[in-house]
């Protein structure tokens, strides 16, 4: 079964908590803090595997958690880092976030690797925190908790050709007369109700991948039917065979059908017209094609189109088309990677991220969360305009607020991530 469309569940390895602990030995009974960090928690990565090409595995398995990362123990022990959950998906796959449908990654080659999700940051142990005045900290951090995503994993073939046109004009056919693929074949709309590939080997040696994409309707660019799912494998494709009935047999006209599919192909992606094509004129071997043929031919040659007359059912003209393919993509870019265009994905902006606050100690306050932490990386405090900012930041998302709610004072000592200072309003 070809699955081309799932949606699983992806969670990132949080980070183990760090230790609270003080040395002890024979004759140490007031020994200085000893806690060792937590763990960092294993990373979500998603990996191109050349050898799959369909989602089918993912019918039966869709939630995926990276190990987390061990507690700090006694003694210095820094806990043990947690295992990366690593997933293999075909080559084409991009991952959407199922809620926004926001791409967050495209696997367009080989061995490609994308970190989906990083582990969260394991906590510091008590150690980190003892200073002059505060010898014996009976607080460490916790870990962080890592992200959570429902994604939506979509594969666009990747082929070298792809045979396009209405339903029922010969694409299966010609494409089981040229390669090894063995696709259903019979009179009957949307017979094809997935893509099928297949290898061709020219007589001088020229190999290239064949798609089959299912017949596309009117208003396939609009969903109908099934037209987003077949279109999508459209993208992908270096040149387009378009096959197109020439005997009118289902009453249509030829000349036109192109039209529709050609304008279907522009308003679904604009981009996919700049792409080379042929026309395939099938069913040659039925009397009444070759009047179609002529008119196509005057109509689309002129607009850079080259028309071939063939009978996939007899194999008239295959060999003459497949060469004039073999020639197109002799001088197509091969550095060319049809990878979807997207910005870094973000799940919430750094402004509205929330935040906890902690009295960890007596006049000891820790505010924590993943926008802090951020605001904090990004931050130059040292200059004026940077702590400008950073005491506009904590006035604006309510921090100090927060913070006078928890029972703070003047002179209490407030930590965000690594950074400590004395709280004065």
């Amino acid at each position: 079964m070809f699955v081309d469309r799932v949606k699983i569940h992806v969670k990132g390895g949080n980070g183990g908590n760090g230790m609270v602990s003080f040395y002890r030995a024979k004759y140490i009974t007031h020994g200085g803090p000893d806690g060792g960090d937590g763990g960092k928690g294993g990373s979500v990565i998603f990996v191109g595997d050349e050898s799959m090409n369909t989602l089918m595995d993912f019918r039966y398995k869709r939630h995926f958690k990276a190990e987390n990362g061990e507690d700090g123990g006694k003694r210095n022990c820094f806990g043990k880092d947690g295992e990366d959950v690593i997933i293999k998906v075909p080559v084409g796959t991009v991952i959407r976030e199922a809620n926004s449908g926001k791409i967050m990654a495209d696997i367009a080659t080989a061995g490609e690797q994308k970190v989906l999700i990083r582990g969260g940051r394991g906590g510091k142990g008590n150690q980190h925190f003892a200073t002059p005045t505060r010898q014996a900290p009976r607080y460490a951090e916790q870990g962080q908790v890592a992200k959570e995503y429902d994604v939506i994993l979509e594969l666009k073939l990747i082929a070298d050709v792809g045979l396009i046109g209405f339903p029922n004009v010969g694409k299966s056919t010609l494409l089981s007369m040229v390669t090894n693929a063995n696709p259903k074949i019979a009179n009957y709309h949307f017979t094809t109700l997935s893509p099928n590939l297949g290898v061709v080997k020219g007589r001088h040696g020229d190999t290239f991948v064949l798609a089959d994409i299912p017949g596309l309707v009117e208003g396939a660019s609009e969903g109908v039917g099934l037209g987003h799912e077949f279109l999508r494998h459209v993208e992908r494709t270096k040149v387009f065979i378009h096959v197109v009935d020439a005997a009118g047999i289902e009453g249509d006209d030829p000349v036109e059908n192109v039209r529709k599919i050609n304008q279907e192909l522009a308003a679904y992606n604009p981009e996919l017209l700049k792409r080379p094509q042929v026309i395939a004129a099938n069913k040659m071997d039925i009397p009444q094609a070759e009047e179609n043929l002529l008119r196509l031919k005057e109509t689309y040659e002129k607009e850079g189109f080259a028309v071939y007359p063939i009978s996939a059912a007899t194999n008239r003209g295959l060999d003459e088309l497949l060469q004039a393919v073999a020639e197109l993509l002799k001088h197509y870019p091969e550095d060319i990677i049809f990878a979807e265009e997207y910005e870094e994905y973000d799940e919430v902006e750094v402004g509205r991220e929330p935040f906890t606050i902690e009295e960890v100690d007596e006049h000891y306050f820790v505010v924590s969360g993943v926008g802090v932490e951020k605001m904090i990386g990004y931050t130059n405090i040292d200059t004026e305009k940077g702590f400008a900012f950073f005491q506009r930041y904590l006035k604006e998302r309510g921090i100090i607020e927060a913070l006078e709610a928890k029972g703070i004072q003047q002179g209490d000592t407030v930590r965000i991530y690594d950074l400590e200072f004395e709280f004065w309003k």
